[in-house]
């Protein structure tokens, strides 16, 4: 392994760690604060996608759910931490258990059947997401909340007076 593929990482973690600072002081037990997920979570979720791709001469087909959690629920976690989001980011854990079992859907025997509640947990992430941003972007904008309001006004208006010429 080289000296740059594993200081390459380190640097931009380090750097973002600094470009997001708040003011804080600086030292070991802020970055394990901020990086527990590059720095345990996902080489672990990476390890597992290591093992059925090069050790397991891709017969250990299980090893993918762990890995495909683990691996999505890093980022997930990484990006709550130095956004400090984790009222917008929880969906993601939700989305972590549909990729792992979307890859043991893919590099399996390919049960359709798998599919059922991959799609509802990817919807059901997919729509928290929706719903928790859409309603925080709503309540940061103020000026937006008007406009919103002249809109519906307008389209029940418009719905009441269509419903009526129709009878």
């Amino acid at each position: 392994m080289n000296k740059r593929s594993i200081l390459g990482p380190v640097f931009i973690l380090l750097g973002a760690y600094l470009l997001l600072n708040k003011g804080t002081n600086f030292g070991p037990g802020n970055l394990f604060g901020y990086f527990w997920p590059s720095l345990f979570v996902i080489p672990l979720g990476l390890f597992f996608h290591w093992l059925y791709f090069s050790m397991t001469g891709r017969k250990g087909i299980g090893v993918l759910i762990p890995g495909g959690i683990l691996l999505v629920s890093g980022v997930t976690s990484q990006i709550a931490m130095l956004f400090d989001n984790w009222v917008y980011m929880w969906p993601g854990f939700i989305i972590a258990v549909a990729a792992g079992l979307f890859e043991f859907y893919w590099f399996g025997n390919r049960n359709k059947w798998l599919l059922i509640p991959i799609n509802i947990l990817v919807v059901l992430g997919l729509l928290f997401f929706a719903v928790f941003s859409l309603g925080s972007f709503l309540n940061q904008v103020e000026v937006v909340r008007p406009f919103l309001a002249i809109a519906l006004i307008i389209v029940g208006a418009a719905a009441l007076v269509m419903r009526r010429k129709e009878q």
